[in-house]
Order: structure tokens, then C-alpha cells, then sequence
């Protein structure tokens, strides 16, 4: 006799978990609520799924009626995932899990979980263009405590597109920011303001002045730093 795929229980937390609760779908819909849409994006939000698994993920969501694929733009063979109302609807509760875990989650601060190459990945698509010159913009930040291939890294700004690169793209820096991982994204995820961050030195920064005074304005932190902005964390600092 097969074993039974789900809980055999009509309570919707079961039926719910029955969708929700596989390894790796709470981050797949992290990013999606983050706004990446394309397959390769949402595989580099979480570089430890493997494709193969990350498809089958996509395509359980679309039977769910929480995700729906379709073609955008010219290429339509890229087809592009989006959150259906159903998904829309997790939204709060994909944001209520990381308010929790930041504030009650205490091995996250010591563990070795901290990935500049993941950081980057995020912070690239919560760059507010409207806040920055016209033109190009390209900003550099350092991580002295990570690995030497996940070290450097640059934001290249022109008008509303913005690139992440890992190797020089040959243009002057506009605004250099140097900071260990676990500072930049303390303060990424809603645990340490970011002005107490510059204040104590854990975030330095060297270049434009406008840049550097106007990072809480064209750094838009994390969906989750967003929220505890309104909820408060109780361990925050």
C-alpha cells in the first residue's frame, strides 16, 4: 500500500502544510514576494536548490493555483512566474515568518549562514533608481570577512536598470561601501538600524556625499526589514 502523500486531515493547517510546508517552497515564494519572476532569478535568490528541484517546486505552486506562468516581453519561451490572488494572499504570512525568525531565531546571529553573494543578489533588486542621478551610478561595496570570489562586488546603475557584478565593469566609483557581511545584513534584514550601523562604523562609506547621505533613501532594505520597520523587534539593537 503507497504512503500517503499528506496529513489524511481536513484541518486546514494540514491542507494548508500540505502546499507550504515542502523543503524550499517558503523561500521560492520569498522571492517571488521579493519580485523576482524569472526562473534563473528566483535560482539565484536560493543557489543551494537544485534546478531540477526548484521546477518541480514552480510547477506544484501553479497546481496550487498559487503561482501562474506566462510570456512576457519578446522572448516567449521566458516565461515569467507571478504570485496568483491566492499567492498574493501569502504575502503576510511569508513576511510573518521572517519577523519571527529574526526576532526569535537566535542562531542565525551566530551561525555561518551569512552570504555575501545571496545579500548582493536581494540588495540589487531593492535599489530605488528614482532616488539616484540620472545617468549612470555605479556603487562598490567591499566584505573584508567574506571568501576572496565573494569579496568585491559592484552595482552598476543606469537609469531604471540595475546590474550586479562580480568582476570590475571599468567605470568610476561613485560611492564605495565597506562592511562584514554579518553587519550589512543585520541591518539588511530589519535587526540594526542602519544610521546606528553608520554611526558605530560597522558600515562605511567613501565616494559621492550626496550618495552616502542619501543611502536610507535609494537602499531599500529588505521585505522583511520593511515590516519590522512597523513591528518593531524586541531583541533588535
Amino acid at each position: 500500500m503507497p504512503a500517503p502523500t499528506g496529513y489524511g486531515q481536513f484541518c486546514p493547517v494540514a491542507k494548508a502544510a500540505e502546499v507550504l510546508a515542502t523543503r524550499w517552497t517558503p523561500l521560492v515564494l520569498r522571492e517571488l514576494v521579493s519580485g523576482s519572476t524569472r526562473f534563473n532569478e528566483i535560482h539565484r535568490g536560493v543557489p543551494l536548490m537544485s534546478r531540477a528541484l526548484l521546477s518541480q517546486r514552480l510547477k506544484a505552486l501553479e497546481a496550487a493555483g498559487i503561482v501562474e506562468r506566462g510570456a512576457h516581453g519578446r522572448d516567449a519561451r521566458m516565461g515569467e512566474y507571478r504570485l496568483t490572488a491566492s499567492g498574493e494572499a501569502l504575502r503576510p504570512v511569508i513576511v510573518a515568518m521572517g519577523l519571527w525568525g529574526a526576532q526569535w531565531v537566535e542562531s542565525a546571529l551566530a551561525g555561518p549562514d551569512w552570504d555575501a553573494g545571496v545579500l548582493m543578489w536581494d540588495m540589487r533588486r531593492r535599489i530605488d533608481t528614482a532616488a539616484l542621478p540620472c545617468g549612470r551610478t555605479v556603487l562598490a561595496f567591499e566584505y573584508p570577512d567574506a571568501v576572496s570570489e565573494l569579496r568585491r562586488w559592484w552595482l552598476l546603475v543606469e537609469d531604471d536598470a540595475v546590474d550586479l557584478c562580480q568582476s570590475d565593469p571599468g567605470f568610476d566609483v561613485d560611492l564605495h561601501v565597506r562592511a562584514t557581511v554579518r553587519a550589512m545584513g543585520r541591518v539588511w534584514i530589519g535587526q540594526r538600524p542602519l544610521r546606528a550601523a553608520l554611526d558605530a562604523g560597522e558600515i562605511t562609506l567613501h565616494g559621492d556625499r550626496r550618495l552616502a547621505a542619501g543611502i536610507g533613501r535609494w537602499l531599500r532594505l529588505s521585505v522583511i526589514a520593511e515590516a519590522a520597520r512597523k513591528a518593531p523587534l524586541a531583541h533588535a539593537s
